[in-house]
């Protein structure tokens, strides 16, 4: 038999009456072996001529059957044929290919090639836009006609198999997928909806309706179907958000607003932690820090943090662009605010402790900022009755410190101002400014509001600019003149006596008071940011090259002369050795301030040479040429009138003690008590008192760990002062393995990390190094069987980790999770629950530092902390990312692609590559590298022939990966998955789900959709 075309062959096929078997035989007969029927277009051409007349023909109509069931045509051309047809007048017609479509819908596949189940998306796509036309069509019919029971009967068959479709996720996944293949077919579908939504008024059966709109809001909900929808928690208590709060609290005040939102927001996706008990948690750590905080500066800084940085946080929060969309956020304010009035004991404490209505000042603040309403600012304030009794005779005078701090907030501003103001003709001015500030708590007060609205740095300048000042106070207008050094000159006299200058020189009472202004102004700005270095770190003083391209005094003298923790200083630097006639100069006026001379020198200069004075002096006295008595007047000289002469003399003794041996540190420490202890004389410079004790302070912190290391006291204690804060805090014989996991079993105990907790940890941290550090406390999480124990673990780990995320990222996922993966001798300890335990921490570190990683630099509390050399990752990913790695073809095992590239171009289809190769990720980033490096393991792993805790471990973390990726969150860390390993990782029954594997590709590049495509169709 001669056949001419497909379409003849069916038409003799009726003429003669073939049975569907017959003609299956014959067909393939007269068709050349290995036709694809689907290329012929088969399905629709039997289609077309079955629904040639009102009523379908149903001899053709059983060759479809026949070619469906005996596979001869696809699902997919069957469901485009079927999207074609537009009689829905032929109710008929219909009702067949409705039926047509029940043989098969229910257990939709597709194992050929990715282009196929791609052609499957795109058909579903099309059934579902003509389901849509068929109900409106329906719709629109009882408007015309009126109700009718034939009617009714087909909208509610298109409606039931429309209904049936969308019920599944695996359908409405693969629609999803050819939504972001095809933009315009969707645009079809939203037009389709709308059309239906508009004739759901002329449908009279209620619940027919009902089940229409339920069938409408199915195929809406398609591209929010990756959204997370999960339960809430039962629990009430999130420690790692407690004790994130804590350590930003104790550590980062200076941090600034926007990288904390997003760390929140991080850890509230991760955990998916309902708006109002995230909120809650957030105060709850803020007044348990309020409460604990030691005395003085500590308690200030937290009183900033909670008042005046937290309400600016929860205004980000409100304003995030991928916050909560439903429930209001002021909304849940308001009942974070109401959970938080039960917890009257806390709220007690932290009256009595600040001595203040604590709440009603924070829900002031909150209203301030639109973050409540004023009805429930009200409610919430009359709800809080029974608040302790204040005032008493002892506190009555006692202004509190939170409304310190609010009033402190906008004299920041003001003084800001008017240090800015031009005092060159007239500083006496501001010397009245800088006197009121270092008044007694005035100064620490400023700071730390100027700290918590990010105006430190700011202010921190203007100290630079300020200390600077002195140098161009006079002479203005003209080259080194007599007056210039004169006022120099008065400048070193100063330093010995005032009164002697005048008598002698009564001419120049001008001059005198010219250079007692300069003195001043140098001496306070220098104590203010020797302050601010030790409160808040150098970080914030320490600034970009200026536009002149020199380095201010201060900075320089920081960087190399200021003692700092964990940094070592070199007293034989060249910036403790000036020329040797100034410093002779210097010596001998110190020596005998009844001996002058005209030295020619400026402040940052005599600051500069007393250095190698004070060397000079130390070494006259240990060779016996100066009594004690003479050192004794030459540490009053120095500190009598200016006391940053004395910070540098004890920075570089400092520095020097720390290369002596024991029995040499006697003399210079009792130089380090002689400076410290403050000289009152007649004729001391103005606020000589104030300043004296911001100088002790200064120089007890500088002097701490040298006089630690032999347990010698810098000064006898006196009744009523605290020790600085969160110092020697590690036990001093203890090996700090012990003292490690000692700490970390009290704070899993208590189930949160205070600020000491968080101090101690610090301190390990910079002692043992971050590899050290990290792989001690996994093998503490990894000791953990008790599966909601080894969740806590997780969760306090994961806010410890924040000490530096970075680096303890990149050790946890770049030495110590390939360790326990490729050695067989750690396998065991993989097994749940703390596997499952370890795989969710990784995940949490690996998100939070990717993410923090791309959007900004590190912390200034991760900058100061030396870095650690990162493993070199060109043998496994080489630089030259155009090619693939040996071990990427390895694991290139996918059977339609060929794993060689022959060019560049093939690389956006080839299946052996990851997501970050096709988008060109930069691999010189050493997280980046880490990254891929670890999922190209995970891909062997997966491919090898074992499996055991391992491969369990690998389900875990990409469990955790779906689990905590969010609608539209490309670009995350999965995108240096390889593909291959997505139909390695569908053989899982955890991960043989839909959303999961529209989770783990990346839908946005044409390979993502294929490959997901093929895994979901194949399920």
């Amino acid at each position: 038999m001669k056949v001419v075309n497909l379409k003849q062959a069916i038409l003799q096929a009726w003429k003669e009456r073939w049975s569907d078997y017959q003609w299956a035989i014959n067909i393939k007969k007269n068709f050349p072996k290995g036709a694809t029927w689907d290329y012929l277009n088969f399905a629709e051409a039997l289609m077309e001529q079955a629904m040639i007349g009102p009523s379908p023909n149903p001899l053709i109509l059983s060759y479809l059957k026949y070619a469906i069931c005996s596979q001869m045509v696809s699902y997919s051309s069957v469901l485009t044929a079927i999207s074609k047809f537009d009689g829905f007048s032929r109710e008929l017609c219909v009702t067949s290919l409705l039926e047509i479509m029940d043989m098969f819908c229910h257990r939709l596949n597709c194992h050929g090639k990715a282009e196929e189940c791609i052609g499957l998306c795109r058909a579903l796509l099309g059934v579902v836009v003509w389901l849509l036309h068929g109900c409106a069509f329906y719709c629109d019919k009882l408007r015309e006609l009126g109700p009718s029971a034939s009617t009714e009967s087909i909208l509610q068959a298109c409606q039931e198999r429309l209904h049936n479709l969308m019920s599944s996720t695996k359908i409405r996944a693969l629609v999803h997928i050819a939504r972001l293949e095809d933009q315009g077919s969707w645009n079809n579908i939203e037009q389709a909806v709308l059309k239906v939504t508009e004739s759901l008024c002329n449908v009279s059966n209620q619940t027919l309706r009902t089940k229409l709109e339920e069938s409408v809001s199915l195929v809406k909900s398609i591209p929010l179907m990756l959204s997370v929808q999960c339960d809430l928690p039962v629990r009430a208590s999130f420690p790692s958000v407690h004790a994130f709060i804590m350590l930003e609290g104790t550590m980062n005040l200076t941090g600034e607003v926007q990288p904390m939102v997003e760390q929140l927001m991080m850890i509230k996706r991760m955990q998916h932690i309902p708006c109002p008990l995230f909120v809650l948690e957030i105060w709850k750590a803020c007044f348990t820090g309020l409460i604990e905080s030691p005395e003085g500066t500590e308690e200030l800084k937290w009183t900033a943090f909670t008042f005046l940085k937290i309400p600016q946080v929860l205004l980000g929060l409100k304003t995030y662009p991928q916050g909560d969309k439903g429930q209001d956020f002021m909304e849940d304010v308001n009942i974070a605010f109401q959970y938080l009035l039960k917890l009257t004991p806390l709220l007690d404490k932290a009256d009595q402790r600040c001595n203040c209505d604590c709440l009603g000042m924070l829900l002031q603040e909150c209203n301030k900022l639109g973050l409540l309403s004023d009805l429930n600012t009200e409610n919430l304030t009359s709800k809080r009755e029974f608040a302790p009794r204040l005032k008493t005779a002892e506190n009555a005078n006692i202004q509190p410190n939170p409304g310190l701090i609010l009033r402190a907030e906008p004299t920041v501003t003001n003084i800001l101002k008017t240090v800015d103001a031009d005092h060159s003709k007239s500083p006496e001015g501001l010397l009245g400014v800088l006197g009121h500030m270092l008044s007694g708590k005035s100064l620490d007060l400023l700071l730390a509001a100027a700290a918590a609205t990010g105006k430190l740095k700011s202010f921190a300048r203007k100290f630079i600019k300020l200390n600077e000042f002195p140098k161009h106070i006079s002479g203005e207008g003209c080259e080194l003149s007599d007056e210039f050094r004169w006022g120099e000159f008065f400048d070193v006299l100063l330093l010995l006596n005032a009164d002697m200058c005048l008598r002698m020189f009564p001419s120049f009472s001008s001059l005198a008071k010219s250079a007692s202004v300069r003195a001043l102004l140098f001496d306070i700005s220098f104590l203010m940011l020797c302050h601010v270095v030790q409160t808040y770190g150098s970080e914030v003083v320490l600034s970009d090259l200026s536009p002149s391209g020199e380095t201010p005094f201060f900075e320089t003298w920081l960087q190399t002369c200021m003692p700092e923790e964990g940094k070592t200083l070199n007293p034989d630097h060249p910036c403790f050795r000036p020329e040797p006639g100034k410093v002779e100069s210097l010596v001998t006026l110190l020596n005998n301030s009844s001996e002058m001379k005209l030295v020619q020198v400026k402040w940052h200069e005599i600051c500069l040479s007393t250095p190698a004075a004070i060397l000079e002096v130390l070494n006259a006295w240990e060779n016996g040429v100066l009594s004690v008595e003479a050192v004794q007047k030459i540490t009053d000289n120095i500190k009598g009138k200016v006391c940053s002469m004395a910070i540098c003399a004890v920075a570089w003794l400092v520095a020097h003690v720390r290369m002596l041996g024991r029995d040499e540190r006697e003399k210079p420490q009792t130089m380090i008590r002689q400076l410290v202890t403050p000289h009152y004389a007649e004729n001391t410079l103005q606020f000589y008192t104030e300043r004296v004790v911001i100088m002790s302070s200064i120089m007890e912190h500088m002097c701490a760990d040298v006089f630690q290391q032999t347990g010698a006291v810098l000064r006898p204690p006196v009744e009523g002062q605290e020790p600085i804060p969160y110092r020697n805090l590690l036990p001093a014989k203890e090996p700090i393995h012990k003292a490690l996991s000692q700490q970390f079993q009290t704070v899993l105990r208590k189930a949160w990390v205070d600020s000491r907790a968080f101090h101690v940890f610090e301190s390990l941290l910079n002692m043992g190094g971050v590899f050290w550090f990290t792989n001690n406390l996994i093998r503490e999480l990894l000791k953990e069987t008790r599966q909601e124990w080894a969740i806590r673990v997780v969760e306090l780990l994961y806010s410890i980790f924040c000490l530096d995320t970075q680096q303890i990222t990149l050790t946890l996922l770049g030495t110590i999770l390939p360790n326990l993966l490729t050695d067989s001798a750690h396998w065991h300890s993989l097994s749940d629950p703390p596997g499952k335990a370890l795989a969710k921490l990784s995940v949490w570190c690996a998100l939070s530092s990717y993410s923090s990683h791309h959007k900004g630099p590190s912390s200034a509390r991760q900058r100061k902390r030396q870095r650690e050399d990162i493993e070199d990752y060109n043998s496994l990913f080489p630089l030259d990312d155009t090619q693939p790695s040996k071990l990427m073809r390895l694991l290139s095992s996918n059977e339609d692609e060929p794993a060689a590239l022959s060019s560049p171009g093939d690389r956006s289809m080839n299946s052996s590559l990851s997501a970050s190769q096709i988008h060109t990720v930069n691999m010189r980033d050493p997280l980046n590298r880490v990254l891929a490096n670890l999922f190209l393991l995970f891909s062997s792993i997966l491919s090898s022939r074992m499996a055991g805790p391992h491969t369990q471990f690998v389900q875990s973390f990409i469990e955790e990966c779906v689990e905590c990726l969010e609608q539209g969150s490309h670009g995350s860390i999965l995108q240096f998955m390889p593909f291959t390993m997505v139909s390695e990782l569908v053989k899982l029954p955890a991960l043989a789900k839909p959303k999961a594997v529209l989770a783990m590709t990346d839908l946005n590049l044409p390979l993502g959709r294929r490959v997901a495509a093929k895994a979901i169709a194949s399920l």
